[in-house]
């Protein structure tokens, strides 16, 4: 037999302080949703199931007895820290489910610069430890765009990537060791070392679980020297994507590294630079020591060089840009009133490809929205995280939300957008999701993506989960109808 709302939080309050256990509606109604539901949080709807409470554990020892007592009595809970996710990850999709909210454990625990590292508990923005190591001349590498609200373990659990992911990489190659708890109260910990040979790399069933297997409580990164006097700015005009496929192919094949390696098409390029005149732009930025930074940007402009109408861009218009790019609390302020208030909503959805294929993805992604979405006010796209072996491209879509009340609106525009997305990614062989994870949004998608390795997830979810208490409805979705997959 299910156990009561009322239980769930009497016996919440017996395991933490009362001031830890949050009941006021409406945290918990804004606690049911993430950014998914960008349309209903501006309208306030709410359309999913209202959590019992929201936790705010202060330590380990916390999140033990929380899963201990959830995983006894079959409670869903859903992990969280900076609750910058925008796939429906940290939806409740269960009722009198408990969210766990790891802000409070926000200690920087260590910063060693002899091993160039840093250990801190999964609450610490990642803002705030950038500042804090940037004083001391270092850096993590990590910059998404949700920097001014991301916390340590969030980017872990949702295998997050930065902007300098060129150089740096994404969170999986920083990661140095880890601290979790599994459903039951099992704490493991990860040692920091640089490498082991000693079977699989269990980082991995930590990183990117979203919640769905463990907790993260602590984590340490790798850290770097901080030289943002060497920084090299650059741009390009080009004609068309093929040009700048082209050359963001030959500078990874070469072997360039710089930090920042992204490519606009004529739409998204409108949007960010008034400048573009009807062209793609490519945006670079070389970092490090002086002279490998300068190699860097010598190599691009040799690579350049080969591109008919190639237009170099002022290097300061990139640099004031660049400058501007992050997404913090005031900018998503403005967006909603600007919602609410032209009932014109802009998302995105990200995927990747190798080079032989994401061409073909982006022009039959752009042609599919163009003709089958209603109300379409744009559609473009952009590359921000290259490898040697292929690409991102990152769609940007805005749309008029006409004749459908809010709980409507995501059937009706962002779900078929996202449904021609992942058939299109699916299709010539890339990933429906590069960054911002499968949450519940793409969750429907996962047998698509996984194929024959499905096996593998099902089964660590069955093993570390097998009461099914762990962020349920994200990775694997709760219900599943093949006949209408897309419809929430």
């Amino acid at each position: 037999m299910a156990i009561s709302r009322e239980k769930i939080v009497e016996e919440l309050k017996n395991i933490l302080r009362d001031e830890q256990v949050v009941t006021d509606e409406q945290v918990l109604k804004e606690s049911s949703r993430d950014r998914y539901r960008k349309y209903e949080q501006c309208m306030d709807v709410y359309t999913q199931p209202i959590p019992a409470a929201v936790v705010f554990a202060e330590s380990t020892e916390d999140i033990t007895k929380i899963l201990a007592f959830a995983d006894e009595n079959g409670v869903n809970v859903v992990p969280r820290t900076g609750q910058s996710a925008i796939e429906g990850g940290l939806e409740t999709a269960k009722e009198n489910s408990v969210v766990i909210d790891g802000t409070r454990m926000n200690k920087v625990l260590e910063i060693n610069e002899t091993n160039m590292q840093v250990t801190c508990q999964c609450g610490v923005p990642l803002e705030s430890l950038e500042d804090q190591l940037r004083e001391m001349g270092l850096t993590t590498g990590h910059s998404p765009q949700s920097k001014p609200l991301a916390q340590m373990g969030g980017l872990v659990a949702t295998r997050s990537i930065g902007q300098f992911s060129t150089l740096y990489g994404g969170i999986e190659d920083m990661i140095v060791g880890l601290e979790v708890v599994f459903p039951g109260g099992k704490v493991c910990r990860i040692k920091n070392v640089p490498r082991r040979s000693v079977g699989p790399d269990i980082r991995h069933i930590v990183l990117g679980n979203e919640g769905a297997l463990c907790f993260i409580t602590e984590v340490t990164v790798k850290i770097f020297k901080y030289q943002p006097e060497n920084n090299i700015y650059m741009g390009y005009k080009v004609d068309n994507m093929t040009d700048g496929f082209k050359v963001l192919r030959q500078v990874m094949v070469d072997g360039y590294k710089p930090s920042v390696a992204r490519l606009y098409d004529l739409q998204d390029a409108e949007m960010h630079f008034d400048w573009a005149d009807g062209k793609c732009v490519l945006v670079f930025m070389a970092e490090g020591p002086a002279a490998v930074a300068k190699a860097t940007a010598e190599g691009i402009e040799a690579i350049i060089a080969g591109i008919d109408n190639a237009e170099v861009v002022d290097p300061a218009i990139i640099e004031k840009w660049f400058n501007r790019l992050n997404w913090g609390p005031e900018q998503i302020a403005e967006e909603r009133e600007e919602i609410i208030a032209t009932k014109n909503i802009g998302i995105t959805t990200e995927i990747s490809g190798c080079w032989d294929c994401i061409n073909d993805i982006y022009d039959e992604v752009i042609e599919r929205i163009t003709n089958e979405v209603p109300d379409l006010t744009m559609i473009g796209g952009h590359t921000s995280h290259s490898y040697i072996n292929g690409t991102n491209v990152y769609f940007t879509y805005y749309y008029n939300v006409v004749d459908c009340e809010p709980e409507e609106e995501i059937n009706k525009y962002h779900n078929l957008i996202n449904k021609i997305i992942c058939e299109s990614a699916v299709k010539y062989g890339g990933s429906i999701a590069h960054h911002h994870g499968l949450g519940k949004a793409r969750a429907h998608m996962v047998w698509e993506e996984y194929g024959s390795s499905f096996y593998m997830l099902d089964t660590l979810k069955k093993a570390f989960d097998p009461n099914g208490i762990m962020n349920m409805g994200t990775l694997i979705p709760i219900k599943h109808d093949p006949e209408n997959p897309w419809r929430f």
